[in-house]
């Protein structure tokens, strides 16, 4: 027995076999796997189907809390290091974590070109490519509008026969088809704050305008209909301040008056109240009615409204005590628009922040420019520049 023994440990096949299942066993406690039924029992590196066993020394509720301080820009490849991790943040889980922990994390979404969609992280100056939107040539070609909701980007447009909405998933990197409005529409105001999001107004499909308004649940991905605005408006901007949804702005329904009021959306009673003279600073404006001119450019950061007034390439602050305007100061020098169309003037967590540029012969070139609003005039900072098609047409934020 014995000399069976020592031949058997002396086999250099056998030596070999045996230190890789050692090290096999040393990478499985690391990154256990469960996978009952499947393999005849099998384990295998990378393979883990039950979340419970993310980073086995760690446990699973410190092995989220690690995943929950890293930025999200790291998702990705966690994601790739074995299934647990991958279906912890393809779920969702992660980001409702993020949120009700208010770990929150601003991106800004926009696009030069049609079909083609970047991302910017501010935090740490990375670009990033969207996959392209597979969609027909109306979609692309048709005006479309956006509006980010908890780890969703919601672009509306239109196709040969109907509007329609795709929708990209920072979940699982993908486009699909959304689930469509109550009230399909185009020219809305629009704003998001955590999981949902709100659209009022705009134009249907004949052209009529509208004082209707629908809000987005991420979570389920459903529209409700809520009661319907005090004016009907297009052309109109919205905003979440203080917990409430403002639009502000617009067209009336006569298709030529320019309104100055704005209205308020209270979330817990659920009702509209109208705020008389809410936005006149483009007075030059209201005088000569433009309608190729764009919607009101507004922005809120830390529940203050500011607007920037491209007629005037002024930035101003509302006060909300007299409703009024006051100028804090000018735009960024590269900040250049159509009447407003081209530039994107948004909130990014503490940030204001103006995307668009200038054009060159040989292109363009795209500029993002942030201040962290305080008492002081605006000292734009440039955080990034790159060579691009400099006319922005659709921007929003995303935040979670």
């Amino acid at each position: 027995m014995s000399k069976n023994i020592e031949d058997r440990v002396e086999d250099p096949k056998e030596m070999q076999e045996q230190k890789n299942q050692e090290e096999e066993n040393e990478k499985i406690v690391i990154f256990p796997s469960l996978s009952k039924g499947n393999n005849n029992g099998k384990r295998h590196v990378g393979e883990t189907s039950d979340p419970c066993f993310l980073i086995q020394q760690l446990g699973r509720d410190i092995s989220i809390h690690c995943l929950l301080l890293l930025s999200r820009s790291d998702y990705g490849s966690i994601a790739a290091l074995n299934t647990s991790f991958r279906s912890l943040i393809r779920s969702g889980e992660l980001y409702q974590l993020r949120r009700k922990m208010r770990i929150i994390e601003h991106w800004v979404y926009f696009s030069c070109e049609a079909l083609k969609w970047e991302a910017f992280d501010p935090n740490r100056g990375r670009w990033m490519q969207l996959p392209k939107m597979i969609c027909d040539e109306y979609f692309m070609l048709s005006d479309k509008e956006s509006l980010a909701i908890g780890t969703e980007l919601l672009v509306f447009g239109k196709e040969l026969m109907a509007p329609k909405i795709y929708k990209y998933s920072l979940l699982t990197n993908m486009w699909s088809v959304g689930k469509m409005l109550n009230t399909p529409r185009c020219l809305f105001a629009s704003a998001s704050f955590g999981g949902i999001g709100i659209l009022a107004g705009g134009c249907d499909m004949r052209g009529n305008i509208l004082s209707s308004a629908e809000l987005y649940n991420s979570d389920t991905g459903k529209w409700e209909t809520l009661p319907n605005m005090n004016k009907a408006r297009k052309m109109c901007s919205g905003v979440f301040m203080d917990g409430k949804f403002y639009v502000v702005g617009g067209i009336a329904a006569d298709k030529i008056t320019q309104l100055t009021c704005g209205e308020e959306f209270d979330m817990t009673t659920k009702e509209w109240r109208e705020i008389p003279k809410m936005f006149s600073i483009r007075n030059e404006v209201l005088e000569r009615p433009q309608p190729s001119g764009s919607p009101p450019l507004i922005a809120v950061v830390k529940n203050v409204l500011y607007a920037a007034d491209y007629s005037q390439q002024e930035v101003k602050k509302y006060v909300k005590g007299n409703n009024s305007w006051v100028t804090i100061g000018g735009f960024p020098q590269q900040a250049n628009s159509m009447n407003g169309w081209g530039l994107a003037f948004r909130a990014c967590g503490d940030k204001l922040v103006f995307i668009g540029g200038h054009s060159l012969y040989d292109g363009g070139m795209l500029e993002i420019n942030a201040w962290v609003p305080d008492e002081n005039a605006p000292q734009w900072n440039r955080l990034a520049t790159k060579k691009s098609r400099s006319f922005v047409y659709n921007c929003t934020v995303m935040g979670c």
